[in-house]
């Protein structure tokens, strides 16, 4: 049996980082995209099998695509693609600062993951065959106070891989969420707040991996967050703005 093909930004930490292990354990060639290369580059040292390093921006589409385009000459076209790069940050809108810090968030999360996925969407097609995987979140379900940069740009990746998918039925190439709730790793260690159901990031990667090898279209894990994802919206305006607004905000710091 061939080895997969599997390519992930935001590798050098976090979600990315144990995707890169668990995958690699498995015999996987990966492409590890991140923008700290030395990171990356120790990585791939401890990681079993073939791999290629690139030293790219999911904000900048050119670099990235020059990167995915030297990793189809050398190994082919992927057969997963997970957009994963991501940051996270409290923001106000009230505050002068933070608009810049608003533009960065739907940049990388929102943009950045179209960029991940668009030099591989077509040769996908053209072959019939393959599956693009974008990380999102609980946080955009609904809004959440002092986080309107990272919710908003979650539900805008929501509905972004909703689209993707609908484009693409009949093509032979999967579209699949990882909504993903409370993780441990950097982007959550600085959270001054009691995270229910915290999932070790080993432990989520390999449900998340789970999810993928079943071709689901949606996966919110773990399943007590699925169960409040599903009970959310269903909560009237005027009683979830009582409670969200006694909520902990994250800390006006970029995280990423």
């Amino acid at each position: 049996m061939t080895a997969p093909k599997i390519w992930i930004t935001g590798a050098s930490s976090g979600i990315g980082q144990a995707f890169a292990h668990h995958y690699a354990t498995r015999g996987a060639t990966l492409g590890l995209v991140a923008r700290r290369v030395g990171v990356l580059d120790a990585l791939a040292a401890r990681l079993p099998g073939t791999h290629a390093v690139y030293a790219a921006d999911v904000c900048q589409p050119e670099s990235l695509a020059a990167a995915a385009a030297d990793f189809c000459n050398r190994f082919g076209v992927p057969d997963i693609v997970i957009a994963n790069a991501g940051v996270s940050v409290g923001t106000l809108t009230e505050e002068r600062d933070d608009y810049e810090a608003f533009e960065t968030v739907f940049l990388t999360n929102v943009l950045g993951m179209v960029a991940s996925f668009r030099p591989f969407v077509a040769d996908m097609r053209r072959r019939g065959s393959g599956q693009l995987v974008g990380i999102s979140s609980v946080a955009g379900v609904r809004g959440l106070p002092g986080a309107g940069a990272y919710s908003a740009s979650k539900a805008a990746v929501s509905r972004y891989l909703e689209s993707l998918r609908v484009e693409l039925r009949h093509s032979g190439v999967k579209v699949t969420e990882i909504r993903p709730g409370f993780i441990r790793t950097p982007m959550t260690d600085v959270n001054p707040y009691r995270m229910p159901f915290l999932l070790e990031v080993d432990d989520a990667v390999r449900r998340f991996a789970a999810a993928i090898d079943r071709g689901v279209s949606q996966a919110t894990i773990p399943w007590q967050m699925a169960v409040v994802a599903k009970l959310l919206p269903l909560v009237p305006n005027t009683l979830y703005d009582r409670y969200a607004a006694r909520a902990r905000r994250k800390p006006r710091r970029l995280e990423g």
